[in-house]
């Protein structure tokens, strides 16, 4: 039976002498929890990991679109579509959709995801070329004289091939690579960094009971097979993020318990993005019914996240996430 190590993550400046650096980061961990399916968990010290897994665990991620993966990376939301469920149709016009990008930027997002899609639960497919006639003005527009990076947040690979065209640098694959065979060989033949993320179901159906053995293990095992799939089929593991796809096809136990040990996904050797921003189940949990009113909630989930070594943060709310961040790095790194 597989076991699982979840590092068990630290901040303090002093460290001891058996610390291990996690992800090349600056946090650390001495000890870590074996999660296995057939027994219960299990708190043992960083030196009875196998070596193989101390070596994904703690090594240092290779930059992603010229990002330093040592650091937080906030990545702004910008959809350009009607239907989504916290903007929907604010940023259609490709004019609102630049000036929000340039907003965001001026805020401190690091990286921007464009997507003319909604994939919120229920929403259904666009035609391609309509995603298209959304996204490819926008990200052309954008990436003239910016050095922040654009990534597309599609399934489709004739979507992400015009993005790419148009100065996108990063394909953000909500199905995980599953929906369109074609995506992973379009974005291996662009060399273009990657992100594969866990959903159970397609947004129509995903929210329709979702039941797992154990979500956190079978969404590692998921994001793990995946992996493998997108190295065999050209694109090196240092060039693909790994999203957990809160919200998608999980009952809020199930987001609560990813979020909780969401250093477990470390060991898969690649820098990990959280997507929760303004996501229901905060507002379930903090009677925040209105998504605009979830940015506490969202900036805790962040917080969170970054205590347990996420390198890249998707929010709507740039502003706040960034000062809640700097002031978390500030503090763990004793410095300002």
């Amino acid at each position: 039976m597989t076991t699982y190590f979840r590092p068990l993550p630290r901040s303090e400046v002093t460290r001891p002498k058996d610390a291990q650096p996690l992800a090349g980061g600056p946090l650390w961990f001495s000890d870590a929890v074996a999660l296995r399916r057939d027994a219960a968990p299990e708190v043992i010290p960083a030196k009875e990991i196998p070596d193989d897994i101390v070596a994904r665990l703690t090594a240092s991620r290779a930059p992603v679109a010229g990002l330093d993966m040592s650091d937080v990376t906030v990545m702004g939301i910008l959809n350009v579509t009607p239907d989504s469920f916290s903007d929907g149709g604010r940023y259609l016009d490709p004019e609102a959709a630049v000036a929000q990008a340039r907003h965001m930027i001026s805020e401190g997002a690091g990286l921007i995801d464009i997507g003319g899609e909604s994939t919120r639960p229920g929403a259904a497919t666009v035609p391609s070329e309509e995603e298209i006639r959304r996204v490819a003005g926008p990200i052309a527009a954008l990436a003239e004289g910016l050095d922040v990076p654009i990534s597309i947040d599609t399934r489709k690979a004739s979507v992400a091939g015009a993005a790419l065209t148009a100065g996108a640098a990063i394909v953000n694959d909500v199905s995980g690579f599953t929906h369109d065979p074609a995506l992973a060989e379009l974005c291996a033949n662009h060399a273009v960094p990657v992100c594969v993320m866990h959903a159970q179901g397609d947004p129509q159906t995903m929210q329709n009971d979702p039941r797992y053995d154990d979500v956190r293990l079978d969404v590692y095992d998921f994001l793990s097979d995946r992996i493998n799939a997108l190295e065999a089929a050209g694109i090196a593991r240092e060039r693909i993020i790994v999203d957990p796809g809160i919200g998608f096809g999980k009952t809020i136990d199930h987001n609560l318990m990813l979020l909780s040990d969401m250093s477990l996904f470390h060991g898969l050797g690649c820098p990990i993005l959280l997507g929760a921003s303004r996501k229901r189940f905060i507002g379930t949990i903090t009677g925040a019914d209105a998504a605009d009113r979830r940015v506490m909630g969202s900036v805790a989930v962040a917080l969170h996240a970054a205590a347990q070594g996420v390198q890249i943060m998707r929010v709507h709310d740039v502003d706040e996430t960034r000062q809640a961040l700097a002031m978390w790095q500030a503090i763990v790194r004793g410095h300002g």
